[in-house]
C-alpha cells in the first residue's frame, strides 16, 4: 500500500518562508499571485494490505516524526 502525506503549516501560524516566495514571484512579475503557503509532500510505501492497520501506523509516524503538529496540519491519502 502507498501513503501520500501533505504537511501544511496551520493557517493561525505565519508562514515566512510563503511569504519570501510571494515576494519574490511578484518582483519577477507575477502580481496575481496571493497568498502563499509551503508545505512538504512524502510518498511512503507500506508494508502491508490492512488498511486499518496502515491507518493507525500513518498516523503514529506523523504525530511522532513527519508534522510538528504545534504549527502543522497533516494529512494523507491511501492507495492500493
Amino acid at each position: 500500500m502507498k501513503a501520500k502525506v501533505y504537511v501544511t503549516i496551520k493557517q493561525n501560524v505565519l508562514d515566512p518562508q510563503g511569504n519570501a516566495v510571494q515576494g519574490a514571484l511578484h518582483t519577477m512579475g507575477f502580481d496575481e499571485v496571493g497568498k502563499v503557503r509551503i508545505g512538504k509532500y512524502l510518498e511512503i510505501d507500506l508494508g502491508t494490505n490492512d488498511r486499518a492497520h496502515a491507518e493507525e501506523r500513518l498516523a503514529a509516524m506523523c504525530e511522532k516524526l513527519l508534522a510538528n503538529t504545534v504549527v502543522e496540519d497533516y494529512r494523507y491519502e491511501l492507495e492500493d
